[in-house]
């Protein structure tokens, strides 16, 4: 009985003092850092008992309304910082690119990208450069081969070591084009007036029955308009992957200490109210008029960042733009789209949580071929 309540008491202190010294760490790193706002975090948990573990975007958007555009997480011992601007967006993705450009290491990564031999999660530096060149090469040349262009053959760092997380690479970045198609053709079939604008530009532009190809995507601003009010809207990636600083750094005035990890929520720059009139509604207008800066959906304007921007920004844009263009504007020249019979609109509720957003239940639609 003496031998376990001594154990016992030996536990209890031992807690104790490991609290007390979690304690005395947090206010002298306290004092060292001017750090951004944020909840109060608890000792050893952080933040994790008042955020829990569902980072999502709508989430992360209300605390950005309560403590401002840049605040800061403790989860665990780890830090998180969430940029939630379109100015703080651009010091990060491209002013400070550089102190920025890494990645948070875990073990889970670490697994399935071969210890971060993939590009997406490698630490800045010259094997994140390496894979760089290699995805932009081959992103180029499939669509050099689309354009009906085969191009030079040249010699490429491609071994066996790097294929397989280069093949991992392109079957996401595939398959968020294809959510990204499915949300487009179902906010066509949703809004018919659209649909049929659409429709009249090609025709008036092309002309009857010249079928689409990807160079004249970009002769069509409302085919573009709609692209980018697809990936905007309806943004397959609404957190950005998130970034790490391997030193102390600066942001909006703030300290930032060496490796926390920023994360910015390209949903809510999208969805702001101040950045964008009425961004809940479907509006490809919106990017025809004064109230859209940017003059192409690859971040440009840091409102919209479908694909982020700056060095880790996702190559795929080369080919996912005209893969839009090319699906959704060669549909809507040869069919008038509709909801199945029975139903006036198609179901476009979201299913997703921190790393992806798609359609919760796929939808049958009505394609109706056009007398050409």
């Amino acid at each position: 009985m003496d031998l376990l309540f001594f154990e016992n008491s030996s536990y209890d202190l031992s807690l104790f003092f490991t609290i007390l010294l979690a304690i005395f760490i947090s206010k002298l790193r306290g004092k060292r850092f001017k750090l951004p706002p944020g909840p109060i975090p608890v000792p050893i948990f952080g933040n994790w008992l008042q955020v829990g573990d569902d980072l999502n975007r709508r989430n992360l958007s209300d605390l950005a309304r309560k403590y401002g555009d840049i605040f800061l997480l403790r989860m665990g011992q780890r830090n998180l910082v969430v940029v939630s601007s379109p100015d703080l967006a651009k010091e990060v993705l491209h002013t400070q690119g550089v102190e920025f450009g890494s990645r948070t290491r875990y073990v889970g990564f670490d697994i399935f990208t071969g210890k971060r031999q993939d590009m997406v999660f490698t630490v800045y530096g010259e094997h994140w450069r390496k894979m760089r060149r290699i995805m932009t090469a081959i992103f180029e040349r499939l669509f050099k081969d689309m354009q009906g262009s085969q191009g030079k053959e040249q010699k490429g760092e491609i071994n066996e070591d790097n294929v397989l997380y280069i093949v991992e690479n392109i079957n996401v970045a595939v398959e968020t084009t294809l959510w990204s198609i499915e949300w487009g053709i179902a906010e066509l079939v949703n809004h018919p007036e659209i649909q049929q604008r659409l429709r009249n530009e090609i025709d008036t532009v092309l002309g009857p029955g010249v079928q689409i190809t990807e160079p004249d995507t970009y002769k069509l601003p409302y085919l573009q308009a709609v692209i980018k009010e697809t990936l905007q809207l309806r943004m397959a990636i609404p957190l950005l992957v998130p970034r790490m600083n391997l030193h102390d750094a600066k942001l909006d005035g703030f300290d930032i200490p060496a490796e926390s990890k920023i994360l910015v929520n390209a949903w809510w720059l999208a969805n702001n109210p101040t950045n964008w009139k009425n961004p809940q509604d479907f509006r490809p207008e919106r990017f025809l008029e004064e109230e859209a800066k940017v003059e192409e959906a690859n971040g440009n304007d840091f409102r919209c960042l479908p694909f982020g921007v700056g060095r880790r920004s996702c190559p795929w844009i080369i080919l996912a733009l005209p893969i839009l263009g090319i699906t959704l504007g060669r549909l809507v020249q040869n069919f008038e789209l509709f909801p199945p019979p029975g139903h006036s609109k198609l179901d476009t509720s979201e299913k997703g949580g921190q790393l992806s957003l798609h359609v919760l239940k796929h939808s049958t639609i009505v394609a109706k071929p056009r007398a050409l």
